[in-house]
């Protein structure tokens, strides 16, 4: 190959990585090709030859009717790879376990990707009626206490966009779907410090979550307890205090400090 069409293939290559990383950093679950060319300013011919190519690799997939694009199964994969070497995960890991073994309950991890929140790790009790969570699968941020807890703890300029952009689409019978009973429930967990769910998510379900903050005050993670209803709601209220005790550690690991946040 001559140096000129090893160039070409380098910035071809390079064109592919920064397409991946925009839906990585822009915020948004999905993207159109214009939106794309404009923000990285290249053709949309271009935007359309990578945008192939990746979903050929299962990294992008497309909506049929939208034309709009969103990360695909592979760019997932490589995100637990990358988050199962990250200090997060090391931190959580023994609060989660010790979480788990005081409540008798499934613990879990969840973090932000832009307008979604996925779990990360989990520790689940020997229990025959337990609730297991699936890692890496995006979750939106209305439903759920963790999602909650997420979007909650977000500045608020951030929460307006995010609701601005989605419908409150339900995934339950109890999911909140009305913004405006949203934006009051998100006011009482920031007071509180913490998000509750019953079946929001997950039919049968409970849950309480709190924030897992950094140095600057934003929200780093969600830690989270759930179990099923029958069993778990009645304990709710001595979990939680181990809950934000739990997220206060890790907290404290990321440099916060009450009162900074």
């Amino acid at each position: 190959m001559s140096e000129e069409n090893s160039s070409r293939s380098i910035a071809a290559v390079e064109r592919a990585m920064d397409v991946l990383l925009l839906f990585g950093r822009s915020g948004r679950a999905d993207l159109g090709v214009t939106e794309i060319a404009q923000e990285l300013h290249i053709t949309k011919a271009v935007v359309h030859r990578i945008l192939t190519a990746l979903r050929n690799r299962d990294l992008v997939l497309a909506d049929p009717v939208t034309r709009r694009y969103a990360l695909g199964p592979a760019a997932i994969s490589l995100g637990r790879a990358y988050l199962a070497r990250t200090d997060l995960r090391t931190m959580a890991a023994p609060e989660l376990r010790r979480l788990a073994a005081q409540c008798g309950e499934t613990a879990t991890l969840s973090i932000r990707r832009g307008d979604t929140r996925l779990y990360v790790d989990q520790v689940v009790p020997q229990q025959e009626l337990r609730i297991e969570v699936a890692l890496g699968i995006p979750y939106p941020l209305h439903a759920g206490s963790s999602s909650k807890v997420v979007l909650a703890f977000m500045p608020e300029h951030e929460i307006e966009e995010y609701l601005s952009r989605h419908e409150l689409e339900p995934i339950t019978d109890r999911t909140v779907t009305d913004p405006a009973k949203l934006r009051k429930e998100l006011t009482a967990i920031r007071r509180r410090g913490y998000a509750t769910s019953t079946g929001e998510r997950e039919g049968g379900s409970v849950s309480a979550a709190a924030p897992v903050l950094g140095h600057d005050g934003h929200v780093v993670a969600a830690l989270s307890v759930a179990g099923p209803q029958s069993r778990f709601k009645p304990r709710m209220a001595e979990c939680v205090p181990l809950l934000m005790a739990a997220a206060e550690r890790i907290s404290a690991e990321f440099g916060h400090r009450p009162g900074t946040g």
